[in-house]
């Protein structure tokens, strides 16, 4: 057997991230597919295991720079630079705290939020313990007792049969634990498996649904990676409970599937709840946080806020997802906004009620877009949004997430900028690796997603669909009205820093000092050439007359061509302009 560490250091915490990683890898569809609350849709494996990935390499990412400190000292990776002083390896501290940061900006829904808290409450323990770089049995015991305080702190309000119980009971069983940091650990587990076993007793809609539940499955997979961590051993898998012996799945009809209790019971009631998830990264301060959980708390329910320390992760689901937003923008500073639209097939559910576990959609729409409006409104459209914020473009796995959570069979991409045009191609790839028959819509500009999004029909055939779409966004011309922000040469002479550049098809077109005046010249060049619909989507910094002027404008200089305005919020153009 190999060597397994005897007290936790951060080797013990990169091993566990790890064998934590691998084993949600494992468990990930089995608890998709018990997920029923709080809302029915088959995500909570897939998010869990996503938070944990991003734990997992933010501590290598520690592990990295450690080393390369050492190469770099002396040229040969000796880990002694010039002087004499030796290159230490990472402390506790500096493990954990990765481990926590990583699950706080990589968190995915409910259960990933919840998660990450854990985490962070661990963190905070571990951390303080800075005395050797290394901590015992005592010590992970404090651990775990602060990490389900802290994420039940985090839960605006706390329901008894989920993750938040499984934490608790972790906790409780550690402290009564004698010994190291494997028998501390082995007994968390034990205990946890016990409360999960308990589950559905405690919450009706799992005892409907005959599962346990999901994000307390994923914590007992996370606590037998710990387990292993100390003893090199996998827990027993065939003891952890799924499915409650008293239901069944049954087929309720071809494009659906209804839980039935064995007693001779019906399909258990369902209830319907909010449209959207939104979650999103903060920068703000703890009195500004204290009145947006409020907030938030009257907008929807499954408020989730973690983090601390100016960084915050904020979990809700609400029916007016722009609200949502807004109330984090007079919080601070939202970023890695994500708006998921519940489907027909999602189910919110309450303590009473069980919906059952979502089937795949047949078609989807994933777009990346540039501001908080537009977020919202291809969200009511039914698309699944990826946020791209100016200087922080999505990578390829983001995309790849926002597919997984559109959990559909086929699905619509629209990248919505030419410089994500391989992003998007890499991203697309993977999905067809899992499954998924993906349409890659070479979209340069949201303008021209939204005009696809407008002929998306997705009772018709797949390719039919791509057709229309990729035409309606190919015969939209787009602009956009930014500031420049340095000296340069353009197509239309040189800008100045401060200058209002007017960019047609990415090409700049106009130079200007008023931003209303360059907006109403390049308007006036794409319509030369003829057009039936014009849409402006605003940015927040765009003057409040911009878009009644140009309204006028078209309105009185061109005859049968209708306007639309939407607003983008913060989407670093002034001004989007889309001309159909």
């Amino acid at each position: 057997m190999p060597q397994v560490p005897q007290t936790l250091d951060a080797s013990a915490v990169r091993a566990w991230c790890a064998l934590a990683l691998e084993t949600l890898g494992r468990a990930r569809e089995e608890i998709d597919a018990i997920n029923v609350y709080p809302v029915a849709d088959g995500d909570t494996g897939t998010n869990l295991y996503l938070t944990v990935e991003s734990a997992a390499a933010a501590v290598e990412a520690v592990f990295a720079a450690h080393a390369a400190m050492s190469v770099v000292g002396d040229g040969a990776g000796s880990g002694t630079p010039p002087g004499g002083r030796v290159i230490e390896p990472p402390t506790l501290a500096d493990a954990v705290r990765a481990m926590a940061h990583g699950a706080l900006i990589g968190a995915r829904g409910n259960s990933g939020t919840i998660l990450a808290q854990l985490l962070r409450g661990m963190a905070q323990v571990l951390a303080a313990d800075t005395g050797t770089g290394r901590t015992d049995g005592e010590s992970l015991r404090l651990a775990l007792r602060h990490a389900s305080d802290a994420a039940r702190q985090a839960v605006a309000h706390p329901v008894e049969g989920t993750v938040l119980t499984v934490a608790s009971a972790a906790a409780d069983a550690a402290s009564g634990a004698e010994g190291d940091c494997a028998a501390v650990a082995r007994a968390a587990y034990e205990g946890a498996r016990a409360a999960l076993a308990a589950t559905p007793g405690q919450l009706a809609v799992l005892e409907r649904a005959g599962v346990v539940d999901a994000g307390g499955r994923g914590l007992v997979a996370v606590l037998a990676a710990l387990v292993e961590t100390f003893t090199g051993r996998t827990p027993a898998r065939a003891a952890v409970p799924v499915l409650a012996s008293h239901a069944r799945v049954v087929a309720a009809d071809a494009g659906a599937t209804a839980l039935e209790c064995a007693d001779g019971g019906g399909p258990v009631e369902t209830e319907n709840g909010p449209a959207f998830e939104v979650i999103y990264l903060l920068e703000a301060e703890d009195a500004a946080v204290a009145r947006l959980r409020d907030r938030l708390d009257a907008l929807g329910d499954s408020l989730v806020v973690v983090g601390g320390d100016g960084l915050w992760n904020v979990h809700v689901h609400v029916d007016d997802a722009g609200a949502a937003v807004e109330a984090g923008v007079e919080a601070g500073r939202p970023h890695r906004i994500r708006i998921t639209h519940f489907g027909p097939a999602d189910a919110h559910t309450t303590g009473s009620t069980a919906r059952p576990v979502r089937e795949r959609a047949q078609r989807a729409v994933v777009a990346v877009v540039p501001g908080e409006g537009l977020a919202h409104l291809y969200a009511e459209a039914g698309a699944t949004t990826v946020l791209a914020r100016p200087g922080e473009p999505p990578a390829s796995g983001e995309l790849v997430e926002a597919v997984r959570r559109a959990h559909a069979l086929e699905v619509v991409l629209l990248p919505n900028d030419a410089e994500l045009r391989h992003t998007a191609a890499a991203a697309a790839e993977q999905a067809r690796t899992e499954g998924v028959r993906v349409a890659l819509i070479p979209t340069r500009s949201a303008v021209q997603g939204i005009a696809a999004l407008a002929v998306h029909e997705p009772e018709r055939r797949f390719d039919e669909d791509v057709v229309a779409m990729t035409s309606a966004a190919g015969a939209t011309r787009y602009a956009e009205v930014e500031v420049a922000e340095r000296q340069s040469w353009t197509m239309a002479g040189i800008c100045q820093a401060g200058d209002i550049l007017g960019l047609i098809e990415g090409d700049v077109a106009v130079i200007g000092s008023d931003v209303t005046a360059t907006a109403e010249a390049v308007l006036d060049r794409m319509l030369a050439a003829g057009g039936e619909m014009v849409t402006l989507v605003l940015g927040d910094e765009a003057p409040a007359t911009i878009a009644p002027h140009l309204e006028t404008r078209v309105r009185e200089s061109y005859l049968a061509v209708d306007t639309v305005v939407y607003r983008g919020g913060r989407q670093g153009s002034l001004l989007l302009i889309g001309v159909e």
